[in-house]
């Protein structure tokens, strides 16, 4: 059974400018950290191509696993947008023009502006709940355990910002760092047996160049429980200070 303390989520970042490089994504690192902050694991990043098939399969494989996706990009106006017609495929659902969408619109554009191509960002699967966005008023929406928003950062935000407050969330996963100042290999062999002392704790190294140009070691330590974290990064601080001086 999964714990009820950990909510997990799967980011599903959707659009063929991603995969070609001709758009760098600036939304994971964000995500991440916000998902962190509020409680909630991200566990997987999946990125996929504006194609029918290949956004349904993601989507459906990702949202049984998880308590929660979120998808980036393809809610626009334009005839590659296919995110919300795909949600609704993984979900059986017919999709139509969202009045309750449309009325929002309205606050942000005149009616002769509301033509066919921006009328695409109001369509969404029967049943789904707007995800409000402050930045332009064009909503993204829920469907189930699945949040559709867009992939310009800044719209992503708002879309975020707004949604959270309803999500479940679960015990924070609190962490502490330390320098080693060792490079990575040296420090492997007596690492490996602190992780195995402490197995409440998830304990991993990240090599770097430090400021004088030579290879460095972070040390992060991670748990649910301050008791654990606590106790692991004091034998973590104690192996590093019975290390030969260098």
């Amino acid at each position: 059974m999964p714990d009820p303390a950990i909510i997990t989520a799967a980011l599903l970042i959707i659009g063929d400018e991603i995969l070609s490089g001709r758009t760098k994504d600036k939304n994971i690192g964000y995500i991440a950290e916000y998902m962190t902050n509020i409680g909630i694991d991200l566990k997987e990043v999946r990125v996929v191509p504006d194609e029918e098939d290949e956004i349904v399969t993601a989507l459906n494989a990702l949202r049984a696993r998880y308590s929660y996706v979120f998808t980036t990009g393809g809610i626009g106006p334009t005839h590659d947008d296919i995110t919300a017609d795909c949600v609704a495929k993984a979900f059986g659902l017919p999709i139509d023009v969202d009045q309750r969408a449309v009325a929002v619109m309205r606050e942000r554009f005149k009616p002769e502006e509301l033509n066919e191509a921006r009328l695409r960002m109001a369509r969404m699967p029967e049943g789904a709940e707007l995800v409000h966005n402050s930045y332009n008023k064009v909503p993204g929406f829920r469907i189930g355990n699945v949040i559709v928003m867009a992939g310009v950062p800044v719209i992503m935000q708002a879309m975020l910002d707004a949604v959270a407050p309803t999500l479940q969330t679960g015990v924070k996963l609190l962490s502490e760092s330390v320098r080693a100042d060792r490079r990575e290999g040296d420090i492997g062999e007596p690492l490996r047996a602190v992780a195995k002392a402490h197995p409440a704790t998830m304990i991993g190294s990240y090599p770097f160049w430090d400021e004088a140009g030579q290879p460095n070691t972070n040390l992060i330590v991670r748990s649910r429980e301050p008791a654990a974290l606590a106790a692991a990064m004091a034998d973590v601080k104690a192996m590093l200070a019975a290390l030969p001086s260098v």
